[in-house]
């Protein structure tokens, strides 16, 4: 068997959910993903920690990846322990149980000439 592609730490330095966008539904609202590959056979279990510039990290926000799949989370959506403020800066720290793959994306409609900015996060070695 091959093992999994992928780290259990990594960072996305830059995060911004724009804090308004089109009224055109879910599909076209402003908002940050982090999109997260587990091609393991075993579930990852997800923990995600939000750090500020001005204020102490938020979290852990928490999330099961089942073996051989995928999941897009958008930050937008995190509740627990506390909504992600909008129209600030913040970074995050994505931890799993076994290796997997992450990539942001964020999409910006705020204007009507959308804006689409996708990058690999940062893995630890």
């Amino acid at each position: 068997m091959t093992p999994a592609p992928g780290r259990t730490l990594w960072a996305i330095a830059e995060g911004y959910i724009p804090p308004a966008g089109s009224d055109a539904g879910r599909a076209l609202e402003s908002h940050e993903t982090v999109c997260i590959l587990n091609a393991g056979d075993t579930d990852a279990e997800i923990a995600i920690t939000i750090f500020f510039a001005d204020r102490e990290p938020k979290g852990p926000y928490r999330f099961t990846i089942p073996a051989r799949r995928t999941r897009h989370l958008r930050f937008n959506d995190f509740v627990t322990p506390e909504p992600i403020p909008r129209g600030i800066d913040y970074a995050s720290l994505i931890e799993s149980s076994v290796p997997v793959v992450v990539q942001h994306t964020r999409l910006d409609s705020r204007q009507a000439e959308l804006a689409l900015l996708s990058t690999v996060a940062y893995p630890a070695a």
